[in-house]
């Protein structure tokens, strides 16, 4: 199983502006002390292997659109997605040239919720105008096709959902039952979060699992009525959480908005024996430096909780891959 990341921010698309860009050259600079390069493979080694993340790349802004990759595309196996967010762009540009090589040109969404920065890329996706493709999007809410048909009426959008080629199905799927789609099965979990949420669990067949779960907010007073949560995330190889604010944050001024913290995905996946953690769905408003203090928070308190085997805790970016 193959986990692609193609949009990792919450609420929010943001993009690097002037002035960021200006600082992380800057910090560049400061890194290099004076030193040449001869070409730009020497520079780009430098800019990959001694400079800080936050410095010589970025995590992105682009909203939540994370590829599950599973199974052989050859024989026919589709394409999975979770989520729609303004990443979903870059994925169908994506897909489109995977297609032209071959691969099957059936995707199926598995939505978490239906606010805007998790539909807003479906009016971007090209494969849509494909009417060779098949598109059949799973959500825990019967809502979902008014919400996607809304946000395309003619005062919001100039082209309209009818007027897409594809031939696209809606699907609404319950908690408790397991779904085959393709190579892989597929859970759901409700979650916590305003008009809900649905975390998603997905199982190939050579038992590597991935979680994908954003949006639910776990309040650290009532972590002991969590174990239904911790069972979804039973033995993850992989638990993509939302964990859009620091503790602090998610206890005080934002408590009641629907997402979690870095600290309370830790303790949820340490008592789900998971392998590894993505820290997922990040504040548009922190910078990468920022999201890059909160993963070595992250990191260390992972150490100092650990009663077990080691959790990775990873930090998602617009273009990681994970191989499972």
């Amino acid at each position: 199983m193959l986990i692609r990341f193609w949009g990792t921010r919450g609420s929010l698309p943001v993009a690097a502006t002037a002035s960021i860009v200006q600082e992380k050259v800057a910090g560049a600079l400061l890194a290099a002390s004076g030193r040449s390069f001869a070409d730009l493979d020497e520079a780009r080694a430098f800019t990959r292997n001694e400079l800080d993340f936050a410095t010589g790349g970025t995590f992105g802004g682009a909203t939540t659109c994370v590829e599950i990759a599973a199974g052989d595309p050859d024989a026919g196996d589709p394409y999975i997605l979770c989520d729609m967010g303004s990443g979903l762009r870059s994925f169908g540009l994506d897909a489109m040239r995977r297609c032209a090589a071959g691969h099957a040109r059936v995707y199926h969404f598995f939505m978490s919720h239906l606010h805007w920065d998790h539909i807003m890329g479906f009016p971007f996706f090209v494969p849509a105008f494909d009417p060779n493709a098949h598109i059949v999007i799973h959500s825990g809410h019967e809502d979902a096709e008014t919400a996607l048909r809304r946000q395309q009426e003619e005062i919001s959008f100039p082209v309209a959902f009818d007027w897409l080629r594809a031939k696209i199905e809606f699907r609404t799927l319950k908690p408790g039952e397991v779904y085959q789609i393709g190579a892989v099965q597929v859970e759901v979990m409700e979650q916590h979060h305003s008009h809900s949420s649905f975390g998603y669990r997905f199982t190939d067949a050579d038992g590597k699992i991935a979680v994908f779960s954003t949006d639910s907010e776990h309040k650290m007073e009532k972590m002991h009525g969590e174990a239904d949560v911790e069972a979804f995330f039973g033995n993850a190889d992989l638990v993509i959480c939302d964990t859009m604010y620091s503790l602090a944050d998610s206890v005080s001024m934002k408590e009641d908005w629907g997402h979690s913290s870095n600290v309370v995905a830790i303790d949820l996946c340490h008592g789900a024996r998971a392998k590894r953690l993505a820290l997922f769905h990040h504040e548009p408003v922190y910078s990468d430096a920022d999201i890059a203090r909160m993963h070595a928070e992250s990191i260390r308190y992972e150490e100092l909780t650990r009663e077990h085997a080691p959790l990775e805790v990873l930090c998602a970016y617009d273009g990681l891959e994970v191989v499972l």
